[in-house]
């Protein structure tokens, strides 16, 4: 028995059959086989080429129509294509099935491998992009690597209480006070290698040592976090210099150009001194709770960070040799405390405060409209880009920080309410809004 299938198939020949009478599939393969029997010789011969393997099955697909018969024949074949050309060929000699007249036309001859070849080609460009993209780092990314690597390896620890710092902090004749370890591997990254944490409220033998022997630079974020790790120091120790990161930045997040921006900007301790005597003579505490409201719910807005000058709050548009220069800078006055909007309104205002309830924990803000409606609840990441796409915003609900870009952009869609978590660096607040802070 000749076998039905061919281990390889190279090609796929492709014909066309039409037979004046209606005849089987059987019958056409029979006129096919028996008229081609002998014309091409032993080695090209159908039946010892099937019988061999190197030709498949023989697939007639026949239709009947008006009194006559149509259809296609296919071929595989595993031989080479002038071998496979001459089968082919072979084929039209085909004139009669059973008693009937007939016409076999070859349409193509397929090289099957061609599909093989898409397939191959789409995966190993597909193989070739994964590749570039996530296997192989661009040369940039190697340097960062290495050299995140490097600058990781240089921190060590000092003193008895094994405070993270950088190699040259027993060398240098001055010394950057941070807050944390995430801090000091940031200074190392961009080879500020005098740096050392704090490494909490509490002021120990360590930090106290080498404020005695050093000139000490503080160096904290830009929030109020770290007043009271700075006002201990000042307490317990010797400090000749505060400064401070960006409004809402934190010093392990900052660029070498920021940091080296900050620490130029740093501020000598007399002027923190004076800032704080000026700070207890107003009566201005940043955290200042309002009465009746002693174990929770609604604070003023907090004043800024001690440290701050008016540099931080205008665009920075002095040269560098200007900021060499001896310039005596005044300190920025602190913002006016935030209206009490509860005692104007305070259905309005238990109404956002549900509101902000209801948000909690969700990390996601709603706009309301002039009914208190809500006209949007999304994500805290898309709020600013809602709120430039929404009219008749009367008020925005978040489950975080108020911020000044965030006043800004609420003053200019015409809103009259902002509640959040808690405000920071609220430098300006415009007349008529009422900004809602919760505890």
């Amino acid at each position: 028995m000749g076998k039905t299938y061919i281990d390889t198939v190279k090609y796929l020949i492709k014909a066309r059959f039409e037979v004046d009478g209606l005849v089987e599939k059987p019958d056409i393969v029979g006129a096919i086989f028996g008229q081609t029997e002998g014309l091409l010789g032993d080695e090209l011969d159908l039946r010892e080429l099937q019988k061999n393997g190197r030709i498949g099955r023989i697939e007639v697909d026949a239709q009947m129509r008006s009194g006559k018969s149509f259809g296609t024949v296919l071929i595989p074949s595993s031989l080479d294509m002038v071998e496979t050309s001459i089968l082919a060929a072979s084929l039209e000699v085909v004139d009669r099935v059973g008693p009937c007249e007939a016409r076999i036309g070859v349409e193509r001859i397929e090289d099957s491998r061609n599909l093989k070849r898409k397939q191959v080609l789409d995966r190993a460009k597909n193989l070739l992009k994964t590749l570039l993209v996530e296997e192989i780092p661009e040369s940039k990314e190697l340097s960062e690597l290495v050299r995140e690597d490097v600058k990781v390896a240089d921190i060590c620890t000092h003193g008895e209480d094994k405070l993270p710092c950088g190699p040259g902090i027993a060398n240098s004749d001055m010394i950057i006070l941070v807050e944390g370890r995430a801090d000091v591997i940031n200074l190392l990254r961009n080879n500020i290698k005098n740096v050392i944490a704090v490494g909490g409220a509490n002021v120990g033998r360590t930090i106290a040592n080498l404020c005695r022997e050093k000139e000490v630079t503080v160096f904290f974020d830009g929030d109020r976090g770290g007043d009271i790790i700075l006002k201990e120091l000042m307490n317990a120790t010797d400090i000749d210099y505060v400064a401070r990161a960006p409004p809402g930045k934190e010093v392990e997040e900052l660029t070498r150009k920021e940091l080296i921006k900050c620490l130029r900007r740093r501020v000598p301790i007399e002027q923190i001194e004076v800032e704080l005597a000026d700070e207890r003579r107003n009566h201005r505490r940043p955290f200042e709770r309002r009465n009746g409201f002693r174990n929770g719910g609604f604070r003023q807005q907090e004043a800024l960070p001690i440290g701050y000058r008016q540099e931080y709050a205008v665009e920075d548009t002095l040269k560098e040799q200007e900021t060499k220069e001896a310039v005596v800078i005044e300190k920025e006055s602190l913002p006016e405390p935030v209206a009490e909007v509860f005692e104007e309104d305070p259905q309005k205002v238990e109404s956002l405060k549900a509101m902000l309830k209801e948000l909690e924990g969700s990390l996601k803000a709603r706009l309301v409209d002039a009914n208190f409606n809500s006209l949007a609840e999304i994500p805290i990441r898309d709020l600013m880009k809602t709120i430039n796409e929404t009219e008749g915003v009367e008020g925005i609900v978040l489950d975080g920080i108020v911020t000044q870009r965030l006043v800004e952009l609420a003053e200019e869609k015409g809103a009259n309410y902002v509640v959040g978590i808690r405000a920071v660096n609220i430098t300006h607040r415009p007349q008529g809004m009422r900004i809602i802070i919760a505890e």
